[in-house]
């Protein structure tokens, strides 16, 4: 592997399917790189060399095949457990060595990716900022004496510097996001619950989210269809299911919401509003109508989360430790973990009740607008501006992420532009719960209209079909009944971002019958030796979602392969025989739609 060769997702896998690169040189390289960089303090614990180059090994023996991830290296926050190596959440004395890894590790190396090591963070994740930890302060990529925004920020910094293609980090209150927009690259926080949080050190635990970080958007998506999966080991784990309306995929038509005016705050900084106006205007460009929104109830479930009594949750996540061992916490940590004690259950109820009037005070924003966007951050601060004022620099970072979970949303942050000084700009897109596939997809389109480069490498986006081919990870589905555009059980389809392809006719080899027992009712198609053409239409299912869209099929009806009057095979709704027996046979109208017009 070249000094400068990008570790994309689609770089990558070119180069491996061409044979001119194997993942033994690509540890070789990526150690390299690692080694020319010195004490970066990017990293808290890196597997031995050995360990990794054994792994290379492994899968150069195995082969690709099957591994979505294979050969493409990653990192860990070091609140991640990995079996046999020391977990430290960047707290020397707490350190653990964990006998099983984080549910979300064992499905990326499952699936091939290679793990480098653990990277530093704020303390317990507490913190946007990067600088509370005593393993060191990481610097900005592009100007060491900024902060390089935390908690996670190690594993954004190993991603912007292209020390791995992706990482993971946590996000409680913007830990995903902050520290993606000042490394110029994109951070998924991913709706709670759809990536596991077995093996991660809490900091609130009910509102805890795994997040990504990637060099691009299409490469987030690619590792969030492989981590995520109900996980019936975390109590916290939720099955994936369809957002509360159809997301668009487009830019075309989406209505965007921005705060108004006097709700956005860029903390004095000189160049941020003109880049968030910037971004806003390649939006509508590419077709979004911007609508006003009152931001005032996100922020006042913003300052819940620390002003609150969710603080108090921080607390018992590490209560026995922060007890018997306080001097071992950063001071800012201890000082804010510790002020949980000013709490009492009274007040916990009460916050409870002022969130749940929150949350209904803003579901009507989701009926006027597809996406909210606004900044990561409003400004970035030098590290020596935030060891001067720890709390209040910290808290303005957190302006627009704060309120995020308590809301149950998900979010792509992408980077935006550049100030005029260098030093990245970023915007998130923030929709409902379960909306993360869509968001990717528009996240690539924000930040293919940004027109950056990709983190700190000076290398440019992959090419747009690419993207759009990983992004659009689907299988296609024919669908013969009640599923069809305009008919009752289609919105099943668009709910969970499936698109329609086209429409088409099967090869002249199946029987149509009418199931009329069923509610709605709805056809089946039989394969006979002697049948006729029945119409169809194809619609690309996301990937992730297909496994729920079958298992809610009723019977008799189930997915097998359908050959297609073209000669292609698709999967498609078939129905079993036993079922077609005695019921109605429709064939020769060759359409169940032409069947309920009356045909």
């Amino acid at each position: 592997m070249q000094q400068h060769d990008s570790l994309d997702l689609a770089a990558l896998g070119e180069r491996y399917r061409r044979g001119t690169l194997r993942p033994g040189q690509l540890v070789a390289g990526i150690l390299e790189r690692i080694a020319r960089r010195g004490n970066d303090r990017v990293w808290i614990h890196r597997l031995p060399r050995g360990e990794i180059e054994a792994r290379a090994a492994e899968l150069e023996r195995r082969g690709p095949q099957g591994l979505p991830l294979y050969g493409v290296p990653f990192a860990i926050k070091d609140n991640i457990d990995l079996a046999g190596h020391p977990t430290t959440a960047g707290c020397p004395d707490f350190a653990y060595v964990p006998q099983a890894s984080a549910t979300v590790v064992d499905a990326l190396l499952g699936a091939g990716a290679i793990l480098i090591g653990k990277t530093n963070l704020d303390q317990f994740a507490a913190g946007l900022v990067g600088v509370r930890s005593p393993y060191g302060v990481p610097g900005n990529a592009f100007d060491a004496s900024f902060v390089p925004g935390g908690s996670s920020s190690g594993s954004a910094l190993a991603v912007a510097a292209g020390l791995v293609s992706f990482s993971l980090g946590t996000d409680t209150a913007g830990s995903g996001r902050v520290p993606a927009a000042f490394g110029n690259i994109v951070g998924h926080k991913p709706t709670c619950g759809v990536l596991s949080t077995r093996g991660v050190v809490p900091a609130c635990r009910s509102l805890d989210c795994v997040s990504i970080f990637a060099l691009n958007a299409a490469d987030a998506a690619a590792v969030l269809r492989v981590a995520s999966g109900f996980d019936p080991a975390d109590p916290f784990s939720r099955h994936a299911a369809a957002p509360r309306r159809a997301m668009p995929r487009s830019f075309a038509g989406c209505r965007i919401g921005v705060p108004q005016r006097g709700q956005l705050k860029f903390f004095d900084n000189p160049d941020t509003p003109q880049l968030f106006e910037a971004a806003l205007a390649h939006f509508a460009q590419l077709g979004a109508g911007r609508v006003e929104v009152d931001f005032a109830p996100f922020l006042e479930v913003a300052r819940l989360l620390y002003e609150g009594p969710w603080v108090a949750e921080r607390y018992a996540a590490i209560r026995e430790f922060i007890e018997q061992r306080p001097e071992s916490l950063h001071p800012v940590t201890r000082a804010i973990i510790g002020g949980a004690s000013r709490f009492s259950a009274v007040d916990s109820f009460t916050a409870l009740y002022r969130l749940k009037e929150l949350q209904r005070q803003t579901e009507p924003v989701w009926d006027a607008v597809d996406i909210l966007v606004t900044p990561t951050a409003g400004t970035i601060y030098r590290i020596a501006e935030v060891e001067a004022n720890p709390v209040q620099l910290n808290s303005n970072l957190g302006y627009y992420t704060n309120f995020m979970n308590l809301l149950d949303l998900c979010a792509i942050a992408v980077p935006a532009g550049f100030q005029r000084d260098g030093l990245p700009f970023g915007v998130t897109l923030i929709a409902p719960a379960f909306a993360d596939q869509a968001l990717c997809v528009l996240g690539e389109s924000a930040q293919r209209a940004a027109g950056t480069t990709m983190g700190a490498t000076g290398v440019p986006l992959p090419a747009a079909a690419a993207a759009r081919a990983a992004l659009m990870d689907a299988i296609p589905l024919a669908v013969c009944g009640a599923h069809m555009s305009g008919l009752p059980l289609n919105h099943e389809l668009v709910g969970i971002g499936a698109r329609k392809l086209r429409s088409c006719r099967t090869a002249p080899v199946y029987r149509l019958v009418a199931l009329t027992d069923c509610s709605p009712p709805r056809p089946g198609m039989v394969r006979s030796g002697a049948g006729a053409a029945i119409e169809v239409e194809i619609w690309d299912v996301p990937r992730a979602a297909f496994g729920g869209f079958v298992a809610g099929i009723p019977a008799p009806l189930g997915i097998g392969t359908v050959a297609l009057e073209d000669g292609g095979q698709v999967k498609g709704f078939l129905c079993e025989a036993h079922a077609a027996q005695g019921a109605r046979d429709i064939s020769d109208l060759g359409s169940w739609r032409k069947f309920i017009q009356g045909g």
